[in-house]
């Protein structure tokens, strides 16, 4: 099979035409091979950055397992490549905060409408602007709640619970959530005076960078016997997709237990080909307490999206006069992004055990028949949201069978960087962007000119060839295809 060389020589093969594999490398401290999912073009970008590089130093930590894997969306990231999975041994191996990423459960979540697109189209635009008037987004940006100390303590340890208990929202939204919108063993005490600080007056809003609401229509539908599971019967049928996270909450939590992680790596006697890996042993005091912080930015994060979800409605209600239930805006699912649990797979010649999954850029994908699903969705599969950027479609996915075996049960978490945002804004400018967006029917409100042009959608790979070749392996397949119609941008 053809070879292709990395920046620093690595030699990655082709193993068939949507897998690439990197051998363990005794030279570099590889305990185990590298799996890349992805197709030759995928492939050809991720060679020429860290993306791959950053795979093979991960496959170094002590205690990792079976293989690290980079998904299609794979791209460069810090220390781990986002868009990458990694299992290390519960009792052996360790926890790095870079496995999880600085915004903590950044996820996205799907509502369905009994609303179509032309029922939106003639009042597109102030439906987008009444919107944008209703749910914070950009840098900073508060949210319309304010919390004492003792209530920010009860949401970081309820989750979506402690916003379905305050009226915002029902208990069918945390059914269909995962983990039902709650991480068990978060612990407020381990999470900072500055990371409170930064997050609570940030609950209930979007945030910048990539994060997003979506007006988006149903474009095709691949699996109708899945999409009528989730409420989803009809092409031009409008549903709503958020994409946020933790805010500054999860980010501080990430600055302040990788500068721990950093001070103990003597103390463990752990040598890193990159400090960007710092980490530590998994039952550790210092990684209990990462554990206990990092689930308390989980249910930050998952409260978050609860509250944006009901503002959302409380919005639609209003501009269309109707009642929620006349809307049927139910949720569909929330899946979750930069997560670290522990979970049982098969490890090659030794069965199943439990191993500590980080998915950094990169969301479970579980098949029919597990535990983990909801109810509603147990004989299917687990859903998958894959979102586009602006101007992209986004993908529903299942979970399938395959993806306990290739990923750890995981797949892709949206279409992955190609471009810089410096090299966007030297590339593009907001009118361009703008235009190309108009001459789609999507209508764009954007805080910033600069958020709006480092979004473009050529920043971004295909997100269609991401969700191929996710089908083709039977990591997960395709139930539907979105396309937006009105944005909102921090």
């Amino acid at each position: 099979m053809p070879e292709i060389a990395t920046r620093t020589g690595l030699k990655v093969r082709k193993v068939s035409e949507k897998e690439f594999r990197i051998d363990p490398d005794s030279g570099r401290g590889m305990k185990v091979p590298v799996s890349i999912y992805a197709n030759d073009s995928l492939i050809a970008k991720m060679v020429t950055d860290r993306t791959i590089d950053q795979a093979a130093n991960v496959a170094t930590l002590p205690g990792v397992r079976k293989h690290v894997v980079v998904l299609p969306d794979g791209h460069e990231g810090y220390g781990f490549p986002v868009g990458g999975v990694a299992a290390t041994d519960v009792e052996d191996g360790v926890i790095s905060p870079g496995g999880v990423g600085y915004d903590i459960n950044c996820g996205v979540r799907l509502l369905r409408t009994s609303l179509t697109e032309n029922d939106v189209r003639p009042r597109l635009k102030d439906l987008v602007n009444d919107l944008f008037k209703s749910i914070p987004s950009g840098v900073g940006s508060e949210g319309a709640v304010r919390l004492t100390k003792s209530e920010l303590d009860e949401l970081l340890v309820e989750g979506v619970g402690w916003a379905v208990r305050h009226g915002y929202g029902t208990s069918h939204d945390a059914e269909v959530c995962e983990e039902s919108g709650t991480m068990k063993g978060a612990d407020p005490g381990s999470v900072s005076d500055t990371a409170r600080k930064r997050g609570a007056p940030q609950l209930g809003s979007l945030g910048s960078g990539n994060h997003f609401l979506e007006l988006q229509k149903v474009d095709r539908i691949f699996d109708e016997r899945a999409a009528k599971a989730m409420g989803i019967e009809k092409q031009g049928q409008l549903t709503v997709l958020v994409h946020c996270g933790s805010r500054g909450f999860g980010h501080q939590i990430c600055t302040d237990y990788l500068r721990v992680s950093e001070s103990a790596l003597r103390k463990y006697n752990i040598s890193l080909p990159d400090r960007e890996l710092a980490c530590v042993p998994n039952n550790s005091k210092e990684g209990e307490s990462y554990r206990k912080a990092m689930f308390s930015a989980l249910n930050f994060a998952w409260a978050n999206r609860q509250m944006i979800t009901h503002w959302t409605r409380k919005t639609f209600e209003r501009f269309f006069g109707m009642s929620e239930d006349g809307l049927k805006m139910d949720l569909v699912y929330d899946v979750s992004h930069n997560i670290a649990k522990v979970e049982r797979h098969r490890i090659d010649g030794e069965g199943t055990r439990e191993v500590v999954v980080h998915r950094k850029g990169a969301t479970r994908a579980f098949p029919s028949g597990m535990e983990q699903v909801p109810d509603k969705y147990r004989a299917l599969g687990q859903p998958v949201i894959i979102p586009g950027s602006m101007g992209t479609a986004s993908w529903i996915l299942l979970g399938g069978k395959n993806s306990l075996d290739l990923s750890f049960g995981s797949t892709a978490h949206g279409a992955g960087r190609t471009m810089s945002r410096s090299a966007a804004k030297r590339s593009y400018t907001p009118e361009g962007v703008r235009g190309n967006l108009e001459s789609k029917g999507i209508y764009l409100k954007a805080l910033t000119k600069d958020g709006m042009v480092e979004e473009t959608p050529e920043a971004y790979k295909d997100v269609d060839a991401v969700a191929d070749v996710s089908d083709a392996l039977g990591i997960a397949t395709k139930v539907v295809r979105l396309v937006p119609i009105g944005v909102i941008k921090g």
